[in-house]
């Protein structure tokens, strides 16, 4: 199948479950929301070595959110609730509580597991604290240097999935860095998914285990690394391709991971140079969740 005169592989993209958690963040301006989120969900990556998985789920407009002020989403991702529930309370307590000007509430309000974080962080009062209602949400004013922080009782979490993914094949470098900072944009636009590693792009696609060095978890894909094409015998990389960046989504359900996938595909065929769409499994022994390309463009 091509798409744009780009070669779209008959493979399927190998996802694994998670737990996900989802904050709404607000402040005066997008600009300090955005910040806190981006310290919140800061060592984010990949939980082969990162406590927990994070991004930027989308941007909330003030009528959409509780308080009325404008606000991001972020998901925080990790294998179990115990450890999303630590990772909740140490991150938005050290990265959100600590930040000017801002507020969170419950993305997931009505999840049927539900974390008392923000009954937690009120501790930091010091006995000052005093309950309030936001919005018809249960929530405490923490009264700080600033003035009030305001933090919803209670944060959600969810089954979701991580690891959805797809490899983008360019002639150079920067072609390809184009495609995926195109996708990366276009997937910004899909509620419900995260690109979590840096910029949404992943210059460091790794494979389970090692061949040599059997100590690590993880080491290089060399099959798609293209300055040693010449010197891998079952190398990926066809003739003409400079570099490969990897896409790794996680989302709160399948259907955020497909159209996340959709869309971020479709925008990357696009752009000049690109000559392949490809995806990471790993024949099953992964995950459960199987993303065929050939259904999702």
């Amino acid at each position: 199948m091509e798409i744009n005169g780009v070669e779209i592989e008959d493979t399927f993209a190998e996802a694994f479950p998670i737990k996900i958690g989802r904050v709404l963040i607000t402040a005066v301006n997008e600009k300090w929301a955005r910040v806190a989120a981006q310290e919140a969900t800061g060592f984010g990556t990949s939980v082969i070595m990162c406590p927990a998985e994070g991004g930027i789920e989308k941007v909330a407009s003030p009528d959409e959110t509780p308080d009325g002020r404008p606000g991001v989403y972020i998901q925080l991702c990790t294998f179990g609730y115990k450890s999303l529930e630590e990772q909740l309370l140490e991150r938005l307590g050290q990265c959100v509580l600590t930040a000017p000007t801002t507020a969170m509430f419950n993305g997931l309000p009505d999840a049927e597991k539900q974390f008392d974080t923000g009954f937690k962080l009120k501790f930091f009062a010091d006995g000052t604290e005093s309950e309030t209602e936001v919005d018809g949400r249960k929530a405490y004013k923490i009264p700080m240097m600033e003035g009030d922080f305001i933090t919803e009782h209670s944060m959600g979490g969810v089954k979701g999935v991580a690891g959805g993914n797809f490899f983008i094949f360019g002639d150079c470098q920067m072609s390809a860095l184009n495609a995926a900072e195109a996708a990366v944009e276009a997937i910004e636009k899909v509620e419900g998914s995260i690109t979590p590693f840096p910029g949404g792009i992943v210059a460091s696609g790794s494979k389970p285990g090692a061949n040599k060095y059997t100590f690590l978890k993880a080491t290089a894909n060399e099959k798609f690394c293209p300055s040693i094409r010449d010197q891998i015998e079952d190398t990926q990389i066809p003739e003409g391709v400079g570099a490969v960046y990897e896409i790794v989504i996680n989302g709160i359900s399948e259907e955020a991971i497909s159209s996340a996938m959709s869309a971020g595909i479709n925008a990357a065929v696009k752009v000049p140079g690109i000559k392949k769409i490809s995806a990471g499994n790993y024949g099953g022994n992964l995950g459960p969740f199987k993303f065929n390309l050939h259904d999702l463009v």
